[in-house]
């Protein structure tokens, strides 16, 4: 969180207001990253009982207002960081793909289905697969919107082109991918930054904002969090107040725009690290 964040790369947050429920819970998070923090710390086993949550998938938090009706609950990376009772990120984003029935909408900065960080890295295709196989098995409608920077890297591409080959609409099976390309401009001299840094998805049944790239290190080493949230409202308040909506309108804003370029139109992208030889 620096100033590039807010002015020199495109991200995406959700604020939640008056809920003193999810605030407390979200805070246990942060009491467990400060207690990391101290010198000579170790990650407890089990977490100490202040540290369990009561809102998770089975059981989230019932919120209602402005005449919308909400089910939200927080998750956690890496295992290690939680409780039993917190419903780990990994969990959460496969099941909401294996529930979707009509269509998953994803966007996020950088998707392998790999490890990253560890040596050697190993292949890692459980999310992978999660969405192939709702696309292939349940003809659930996946667009994926992957960010390209100067600074992606390439050995992405091949993935992404993997995935995008299953596209086939004769045989019903629609699994779009597209890249997002943020203009650098006269930024050029300014490092990390002009890329789509946000990770969310939207289906037919929940919204998930998280703070993840997709790779295997995210959900097994790496600490991060995400609000799961379904709602129900009338429709006319529906499309005036509902984060699904919100977070929906988000992604095909950014699907139909001109900054979002299919694989096979990439071209010579000089912005695209994806698309240089």
């Amino acid at each position: 969180m620096d100033w590039r964040a807010l002015t020199q790369v495109k991200e995406l947050g959700v604020v939640v207001y008056n809920c003193s429920s999810l605030a407390n819970d979200l805070h246990k998070i942060f009491k467990s990253y400060w207690e990391m923090g101290q010198s000579h710390s170790f990650v407890p086993q089990p977490w100490p009982a202040e540290y369990d949550t009561a809102f998770n998938k089975p059981h989230p938090l019932l919120v209602k207002g402005d005449n919308i009706s909400s089910r939200l609950y927080l998750t956690g990376s890496p295992p290690s960081f939680c409780p039993p009772s917190r419903t780990q990120d990994l969990e959460a984003i496969l099941s909401i793909i294996s529930e979707a029935q009509h269509y998953v909408d994803i966007a996020v900065m950088e998707y392998f289905p790999t490890t990253r960080f560890e040596r050697p890295q190993r292949y890692w295709p459980v999310i992978d697969d999660a969405i192939r196989t709702a696309a292939f098995e349940r003809r659930v409608k996946i667009r994926m919107l992957i960010s390209c920077g100067r600074d992606s890297d390439p050995a992405m591409l091949p993935f992404l082109q993997s995935l995008a080959s299953m596209d086939s609409p004769h045989h019903n099976i629609s699994l779009q991918l597209k890249l997002y390309i943020v203009p650098v401009g006269n930024q050029s001299d300014i490092p990390y930054t002009r890329v789509n840094h946000n990770k969310y998805m939207v289906t037919d049944k929940v919204a998930y904002i998280g703070t993840s790239n997709w790779s295997g290190d995210y959900y097994m080493t790496t600490a991060g969090v995400g609000l799961v949230i379904s709602q129900h409202a009338p429709h006319h308040v529906w499309k005036t107040k509902a984060l699904q909506f919100q977070l929906k309108s988000v992604f095909e804003r950014d699907w139909h725009s001109e900054f979002a370029v299919h694989l096979a139109d990439l071209g010579n992208h000089s912005e695209c690290a994806l698309s240089r030889p």
